[in-house]
């Protein structure tokens, strides 16, 4: 399996097709592989090696798609950088994994001195934007024209194809090894559930840089589909392409979906062609889904279960299963069902497994896992133990194989479909010296799903407000990691040993829930 094979098969079987379309450019397949050939020709010629890393810094946007495949097409590996992340942070992860390479746009020009001047691995910046070419950058136009096409390096298989960032217990980031194996065979197994048209109409919306977007892109390109690309989200731009370049199909977190439906000209647009609406990264709750259902009655919604590890989509919930039936069956407060090359299991603390209907934790294997954690050899051995991804969730399956999501046994949040380890952000509420002990948990949002709130015992009966709290994070760790609200107390609920009982905190939170992650 090699992830340039949709390329060599659209110069035969769709050429023409439109593959690209963004802010007015739009690109043929023939044309889309001819840049990427020659993108790629560019990077070899400025000491791409097989096997490095190629960072990208960028909003969305036809730059980026052609980057990931010209990376694949050189021989190369991508890493897409979180967007949302401080410079000390993005470091981290280019020194990590040894990035040598950076690709970025307009938007993020500005951090390239600083990148450069902190990173000991980058050493090659090429300028995917529109204006005046930074000193010191490679413009990616210019490498497209003045380069020949190259051969396709096809690298497959094991072969490493990415490097893709979450957020780590220990308060780093973990660089998860993907593979073209793993990346290709997620995009042909959530096709053979969700059955989704060839030659689509496909809105990418949601960050490149997450693996659902990286992972959209690959299953759009694979099945030949226009790929319609905005910058960012924005829910009008995001009615505004549905309408306009006639989507008819489109990947939405929750959150994403909720500000949508609640733009104030929402009315106003022809949505009647919108046919697929896929949902992942956190579950919609029963009232965002009948209210999404009711507006946009032509669309069939279908939900994406999985993680970064796991390429990333193991378990799903089709459109079958958002009507009627599913609501009475009680499947659609499911996850749905595993992909077929993938197993689920549910087992207990010794990993054994548990009887339908028993709660435990979700584990998965197959050949979307993840190779492992970028030099972190204890905690890939700790998460793929006995040759089963231990997810981190809680949850149970039923005796039709449906998997249900209950809670999380790691401590991660998630808010607007963005991962938030606990730890990162109690180590940066432990440097303010008014901070004695805390706990950071994820609780209720009505607009984020969850959100990360901070309870706080201080030092000496100091002061301390959520003002100072956000101030001080924010110089430390990325906005969206933030506690957005904070609680003083005298102390910490403690087990006799002396370990933090988080779940009595969540308890106080979620105890009017059925479930306890959003």
């Amino acid at each position: 399996m090699y992830l340039t094979q949709p390329l060599h098969k659209a110069l035969t079987e769709a050429p023409d097709k439109t593959a690209t379309v963004f802010q007015g450019r739009r690109h043929s397949y023939r044309e889309f592989v001819s840049r990427i050939a020659r993108l790629a020709a560019g990077l070899r010629q400025l000491g791409l090696k097989e096997g490095d890393r190629v960072a990208i810094l960028s909003l969305n946007s036809d730059r980026y798609a052609e980057a990931i495949y010209a990376t694949f097409w050189a021989g190369g590996v991508i890493n897409p950088v979180n967007i949302r992340w401080s410079p000390a942070e993005i470091i981290y992860s280019l020194d990590d994994c040894d990035s040598t390479f950076l690709i970025v746009d307009d938007t993020f020009s500005p951090m390239v001195k600083p990148l450069t001047e902190g990173s000991r691995s980058l050493n090659t910046v090429i300028y995917s934007g529109d204006g005046e070419t930074p000193a010191g950058t490679h413009n990616l136009e210019a490498l497209i024209r003045d380069h020949e096409e190259a051969e396709d390096a096809l690298r497959s298989n094991d072969d490493l194809a990415a490097v893709m960032y979450t957020g780590g217990t220990t308060g780093k980031p973990k660089g998860v090894m993907l593979s073209h194996m793993n990346l290709f065979s997620n995009a042909l197994g959530s096709q053979a559930v969700a059955n989704m048209p060839l030659r689509s109409v496909t809105l990418h919306a949601a960050p490149t840089f997450h693996v659902a977007g990286t992972g959209l892109i690959l299953q759009g390109v694979t099945r030949h589909s226009t790929n319609v690309i905005i910058p960012m989200f924005e829910p009008k731009a995001v009615l505004e392409a549905i309408q306009n370049e006639g989507v008819i199909e489109t990947f939405l977190v929750p959150t994403m979906l909720r500000m949508v439906l609640a733009h104030p000209e929402f009315g106003n647009y022809d949505l009647s062609g919108l046919q697929h609406m896929m949902y992942g990264a956190s579950p919609m709750d029963s009232t965002l889904l009948n209210k999404a259902r009711q507006a946009m009655p032509q669309a069939g919604f279908l939900q994406a279960y999985g993680m970064t590890e796991l390429s990333p989509t193991v378990t799903i919930l089709t459109k079958d299963w958002h009507g009627n039936e599913g609501f009475e069956s009680g499947k659609m407060m499911s996850a749905g069902r595993p992909l077929p090359m993938v197993e689920i299991r549910i087992v207990d603390e010794n990993d054994n497994p548990v009887p339908h209907g028993t709660r435990g934790e979700i584990v998965a294997r197959g050949p979307v896992v993840m190779q492992g954690y970028w030099n972190k050899p204890e905690q890939t051995a700790q998460a793929l133990r006995n040759g089963w991804m231990h997810t981190g969730d809680a949850g149970y399956m039923d005796e039709d194989g449906f998997v249900y999501v209950v809670d999380r046994i790691k401590d991660m949040i998630v808010t607007g479909g963005e991962n938030v380890y606990s730890a990162e952000v109690e180590e940066a509420l432990l440097q303010m010296p008014q901070v004695a002990q805390c706990a950071v948990i994820g609780v209720p949002d009505d607009d984020w799903g969850e959100r990360v709130h901070a309870t706080v015992v201080v030092n000496d009966d100091a002061d301390l407000t959520l003002d100072e709290v956000m101030a001080h994070c924010r110089t430390l760790i990325a906005n969206y990691k933030i506690p957005r609200s904070l609680e003083i107390r005298e102390e910490l609920p403690l087990s006799p040993a002396g370990k933090l009982l988080k779940y009595k905190l969540r308890e106080e939170h979620w105890s009017d829930r059925d479930r306890k992650v959003s």
